[in-house]
């Protein structure tokens, strides 16, 4: 199982996080990753769910920014053969709620097809809606010195996230993860990725200690949102 975020280093963009106590991933053995850019700099991770769609967290678009999706990437600093394809349209989810984050799962429809080769691929997403079973290790992808990295998180029990973060957490909706590596507050759009399934979006977390127990790293649960997934994909011309 395999956590997946794309970011850059703290210094360099102080509203994302950074990887702690992580190793660097093999190049390009995520290729389904996604940074999400505003004028070359990095904003938001994102993952292929197909050749026209990324999946992404909502609040991820602000007003006046126009995103573009680069594919293919390992190193921010190196074309590589990554690829920039424009979005052509912002599919949010309507009932999102800023103050407690619900909802918090968005779809950027591509200009263009990303073209699928050994560097890019799409991954799947669920086929019905569940839960991964409490302390099963995960791997959190990160960017570090601009390079993706991996740290190994455990996916938490819901009761025990729904006490750590009150009114602000849904079992139907999130799920959590907590690790004494990974992310600090969040990474904004990246995958939660179980198996070969992405099975969450990172939505938020705490801004003190780095995903601990304590502050565990809050996802949007893609298999509650099946439904609007595919009525986004099917209907969007």
């Amino acid at each position: 199982m395999t956590i997946i975020s794309l970011l850059l280093l703290a210094s360099l963009l102080p509203h994302l996080t950074f990887t702690v106590n992580g190793t660097e991933a093999k190049p390009h053995s995520r290729p389904y990753m996604v940074s999400l850019q505003d004028n070359r700099q990095h904003k938001c991770g994102g993952f292929l769910i197909s050749d026209r769609f990324v999946m992404t967290a909502t609040h991820c678009k602000k007003k006046h920014v126009t995103l573009t999706a680069v594919i293919g990437a390992h190193d921010l600093t190196k074309s590589e053969g990554s690829v920039c394809i424009g979005v052509e349209s912002y599919h949010k989810h309507l009932d999102f709620k800023r103050r407690t984050m619900q909802n918090d799962i968005m779809l950027l429809k591509l200009e263009k097809k990303g073209e699928q080769n050994e560097i890019v691929k799409i991954i799947s997403i669920p086929t019905q809606e569940g839960d991964i079973k409490p302390d099963s290790v995960c791997s959190y992808n990160g960017v570090k010195s601009k390079h993706l990295m991996e740290a190994d998180v455990k996916i938490m029990n819901k009761t025990e996230c729904e006490n750590k973060w009150k009114d602000k957490y849904s079992a139907s909706w999130m799920m959590c993860v907590y690790s004494h590596g990974g992310s600090c507050s969040g990474d904004s759009g990246g995958p939660l990725v179980c198996g070969d399934t992405a099975v969450g979006v990172t939505s938020f977390g705490g801004g003190k200690e780095c995903n601990s127990r304590e502050q565990p790293e809050v996802y949007t649960k893609i298999s509650a949102y099946i439904p609007w997934i595919h009525s986004i994909i099917a209907n969007v011309k």
